[in-house]
């Protein structure tokens, strides 16, 4: 067979097989292999990826942060990565120099939320049983390194938050602050909904064997 003869046979076999949604020879609908349902869910915003894309966007910036302090401060560092966060210094002084309460809550957040989203992506892939245990374990880690990231700053009078500036104040503390709380509470809330589903569908499949 030429390779033209193949070209058009494959172009045909594409033209037999009708898109998602749409009617087959049977007058049915397709529905999704479980290759391509596979896919579908690996990239909706409950699958959990988008977690797991935001926290290793966090990690990546937060890891150069953990780095420039131990060695020096951001204030002092030439380093391309120290001038964003000389920027978020305008709102929160403490990100400009070796803060003890800060950079012991990025170090927890690189090394231990960084692997758990790893550790997460790998679960979704594969379907694993332990992904909601992750998927919370995750969240929890966060929202508790944004508790004690502000708290004892609120505790203080907050002193070193520019609390003045609209900017400041709205959009670096309030805004992007509010990221890392309003992800990982919808995907607790998203967790919780499929352990409730798993559980009765347990309680079900025991009421019938009784």
């Amino acid at each position: 067979m030429s390779w033209l003869s193949c070209k058009e046979s494959a172009c045909q076999c594409r033209r037999q097989v009708p898109s998602l949604g749409q009617e087959d020879s049977s007058g049915e609908k397709r529905q999704p292999t479980p290759v391509e349902q596979r896919s579908l869910v690996g990239y909706s915003l409950w699958s959990g990826k988008d977690s797991d894309t935001t926290e290793q966007l966090n990690s990546n910036t937060e890891g150069p942060y953990v780095y420039l302090s131990m060695v020096g401060n951001i204030t002092h560092s030439d380093a391309l990565i120290a001038s964003l966060w000389k920027e978020y210094g305008k709102a929160d002084a403490r990100w400009l120099y070796f803060d003890p309460t800060i950079v012991s809550v990025e170090i927890l957040t690189v090394v231990l939320g960084g692997s758990l989203a790893l550790v997460l992506v790998y679960a979704i892939v594969k379907e694993k049983h332990y992904r909601h245990f992750v998927q919370i374990t995750l969240c929890v880690c966060e929202l508790y390194g944004g508790w004690m990231t502000f708290c004892p700053d609120w505790l203080m009078g907050s002193p070193n938050l520019n609390t003045n500036s609209w900017l400041y104040f709205w959009v670096y503390l309030v805004f992007f602050n509010g990221v890392w709380v309003l992800i990982p509470g919808l995907l607790l809330w998203q967790s919780w909904v499929e352990l409730k589903k798993m559980h009765h569908k347990g309680s079900n499949s025991r009421k019938k064997f009784q």
